[in-house]
């Protein structure tokens, strides 16, 4: 620190110095903790249950209605059918809090809400563009995936980088892209595993990662209106796909009545030793998801219909889960992993296989070329708020719709090779 202004010291000016608070700059260390202590005894004093599974996650159900509240740190999201009750509590709220009611949701937490006639499109636009204006990219060449194919990383590849801090926040501002763009997660996941010494070979592979974001800044997710309230998984698993470690990448893939509502794409703790292996601990962890979602949607008084299909491209993995004896090719896996057989003997799932081509957890899992990849995007229930609907128009009706987007891709593919 430099000593400030009008204050006289009396040590010599080459002697290190420091400055000792009396208080934290931003307030008491356990400030968050009695704010959020303060406005749980409020919620709960007018009949709101805080949720077991999430605990900002308030519910009220009353005949018939029901009234969530979202809660992270002083910022709310609160939804519900019964709007007399919602006004009632926010007068409260303002009466405790003094809060300023922002009327309809459309922006949350970075996150841009869009309601149109199928329902909301949540996207990051502005948190998008800022981020190509950030890096300089906005008049780069557009590039048709997020990561090349035929393009591996090391951690010992290239120079390293003048300054490594660039890279770190290029990484983390794109994870928390992610919370919309379920097509970068695993770009994210790859990128994360060179923070401690980024090379300029990764400091590329990012800004190529931009590049891609240049097709469509605004897309995002749409959760649709509809009353089906189903849920459905994808599992899969790329084995050994660290070409340092040797480790497996698992990808899962979870949608609410056809919208995408949970993905992950996350390198294996361990090493697998076959690709049935690794598929299924891959299942391990999306069962794990969806009981967790199924208890927290049960909490939002929703009831989740069972069982729960999940697909699996593996067969060798389907077996394991399904018959209990099949020891010889899993007595080393660890025992937390057969909790797949204990959820599917409960009837809260069950385990279907589905061929490569249709698994949409694919796209979390590799790195996939154009054709492929644009393929799985239209399934994953990703849109544009501004051509959703414009393009549906234009082309008359859906089947023709498709049939000239997968065209243009081919063609666009083609032409850029």
């Amino acid at each position: 620190m430099k000593i400030p202004l009008g204050l006289s010291v009396t040590a010599p000016p080459d002697v290190p110095m420091g400055c000792k608070l009396k208080n934290s700059p931003y307030g008491l260390k356990q400030a968050s903790r009695q704010w959020f202590a303060k406005l749980s005894s409020s919620l709960e004093s007018r009949g709101y249950t805080p949720s077991k599974n999430d605990s900002s996650t308030f519910t009220k159900v009353s005949d018939g209605s029901i009234i969530v509240l979202g809660v992270f740190v002083d910022d709310i999201l609160l939804a519900g059918n019964n709007d007399s009750e919602m006004l009632d509590l926010k007068s409260f709220l303002d009466y405790q809090f003094k809060i300023k009611d922002l009327g309809s949701v459309h922006y949350f937490l970075g996150l841009e809400i869009t309601k149109v006639s199928q329902g909301f499109i949540i996207n990051q636009h502005k948190y998008t563009i800022g981020l190509l204006t950030e890096f300089h990219c906005l008049d780069a060449k557009p590039t048709l995936t997020p990561l090349d194919p035929h393009h591996k990383l090391s951690s010992d590849s290239g120079d390293a980088l003048p300054d490594p801090s660039l890279y770190r926040r290029l990484v983390s501002k794109l994870n928390f892209l992610q919370h919309t763009r379920p097509d970068i997660s695993y770009s994210v996941q790859h990128l994360s595993q060179f923070l401690v010494s980024p090379k300029v070979p990764h400091m590329l592979t990012g800004l190529h990662v931009l590049r891609y974001l240049l097709n469509d800044p605004a897309q995002g997710i749409l959760l649709n209106n509809s009353t089906d309230f189903s849920l459905q998984a994808y599992s899969d698993s790329d084995w050994a796909a660290c070409p340092m470690s040797r480790r497996s990448v698992t990808g899962f893939f979870v949608l609410l009545g056809g919208c995408p509502i949970s993905w992950k794409s996350k390198k294996q703790p361990t090493v697998s030793l076959s690709s049935a292996e690794a598929e299924y601990r891959a299942l391990r962890k999306v069962v794990a998801e969806l009981v967790w979602l199924g208890r927290l949607l049960g909490d939002m008084g929703l009831v989740v219909k069972s069982p729960v299909p999940v697909y699996c491209d593996s067969q060798a993995a389907l077996h394991i889960a399904r018959n209990p004896v099949f020891h010889e090719r899993t007595k080393h896996i660890e025992i937390d992993c057969h909790y797949v057989r204990d959820i599917l003997s409960s009837g809260y799932i069950s385990l279907h296989h589905v061929c490569s081509s249709d698994q949409l957890a694919d796209v979390l899992t590799k790195s996939l070329t154009g054709v492929p990849h644009h393929r799985l995007m239209c399934k994953l229930g990703v849109h544009s708020p501004s051509s959703l609907i414009e393009e549906l128009y234009a082309y008359g009706d859906l089947l023709s719709f498709f049939q000239q987007k997968v065209l243009g891709l081919v063609d666009c593919h083609i032409t850029g090779l």
